[in-house]
């Protein structure tokens, strides 16, 4: 186990500019996550010394790898302790798994029997033992990929970067291998960043969270604490949950027609101030309202209660449990099963009554 991985990395492109801070303990694993487009891609070819960085600083433990602008350095590639592992395993075609495993080891300096040693142990430890005599072409996808892995950590990286490794793979195989790379990196202790779009990934995997949105850290911290809080609707819909800009007034959230009593944070903030309401799509009621146009549903709004609003439906979304109504304005999402949306007769466009209560919801202060 090497130093902490520090960095404040700025690159400027045309039309996006990447300015993003990232800290890792040793033996720690944080994920990044953010929409396509956001930097993370970016960010991890600046760590592994693959883009150069046009501001800022990488730091390995009490190695400077990376400087600029002055004093200008950049360590190359190879001789930074860092292993870049991405959606494609990279496999030497015309090696043998095991002689995959072993290349990388005699790269690093192992002699040819520490080698082959260690890759037989590295086919078991990620579970293809007697497999080694294979060639990457004789393996599926995720077979593939846990050769890659054995290949990275059988050398002791300083740190490894994993580039979204599962989205190629199947849903039962990325399970797989996600439950392998949580399995490795904590008996290992390899100080390790994972750039995602899954939140499973996030919470299987790594200890802390960076959201990165158009360039820039939009939330960081504890895994569980910034998907408890989300501070955008890109963290709200990875978490999973819906995320309701309104404001306090008079100890009521307020967001246009919807108003929200007696929500528990609504006395620790301060009145007139700015809070998004957060709450699960399971914890939102749904009927169809009693009216089949929008303007005869808009004549009901004077006899809604506290925490009921009228809303249209814009698109239904299969999941695995059902079904997800997505309705408008505002935006708010709802769980339901399919003979439920079918009993309904939810479709886009139909007029929907909703309520949340207010023992549901969370209030997250705005900026």
């Amino acid at each position: 186990m090497t130093g902490a991985l520090d960095a404040r990395v700025v690159v400027e492109r045309p039309g996006f500019r990447l300015d993003a801070v990232l800290h890792a303990e040793p033996g720690q694993v944080v994920a990044v996550m953010g929409p396509s487009g956001a930097g993370k891609s970016t960010l991890l070819g600046v760590l592994a010394g693959l883009a150069a960085l046009d501001e800022g600083h990488v730091r390995l433990g009490e190695r400077d790898l990376d400087t600029a602008p002055r004093p200008r350095r950049r360590t190359a590639p190879v001789h930074r302790g860092i292993v870049l592992l991405g959606q494609e395993p990279r496999l030497f075609p015309h090696l043998s798994a095991h002689a995959n495993i072993a290349f990388g080891l005699r790269v690093h300096g192992a002699d040819r029997a520490v080698a082959v040693a260690e890759a037989d142990e590295w086919l078991w430890r990620v579970g293809l033992d007697g497999m080694g005599m294979r060639r990457p072409a004789q393996l599926s996808g995720g077979q593939q990929q846990r050769v890659a892995l054995a290949r990275a950590l059988a050398t002791s990286p300083s740190a490894l970067l994993l580039d979204e490794p599962l989205t190629s793979l199947d849903t039962e195989t990325a399970a797989d291998i996600r439950a392998l790379l949580h399995d490795q990196l904590a008996a290992t202790r390899t100080t390790a960043v994972v750039a995602t779009h899954d939140a499973v990934d996030a919470v299987s995997l790594a200890s802390s969270l960076v959201v990165l949105e158009a360039g820039r850290v939009t939330q960081a911290g504890p895994v569980r604490d910034v998907l408890a809080s989300p501070a955008t609707r890109f963290t709200a819909a990875v978490a999973g949950l819906n995320r309701v800009a309104g404001s306090l007034r008079s100890g009521r959230w307020v967001r246009d027609a919807v108003v929200l009593g007696a929500v528990a944070e609504a006395s620790a903030l301060p009145d007139d101030s700015d809070a998004a309401a957060v709450f699960p799509p399971s914890a939102v009621r749904i009927e169809r309202a009693e009216a089949d146009t929008w303007t005869g549903a808009l004549c009901l709004a004077p006899a809604l209660a506290e925490g009921e609003w009228l809303a249209r439906v814009t698109r239904l979304e299969q999941t695995p449990a059902g079904v997800r109504v997505r309705t408008a304005d505002p935006e708010v999402s709802v769980d339901l099963t399919a003979d439920r949306v079918v009993a309904l007769g939810l479709a886009p466009g139909v007029p929907v009554r909703l309520s949340v209560a207010a023992s549901d919801v969370r209030l997250v202060p705005l900026p």
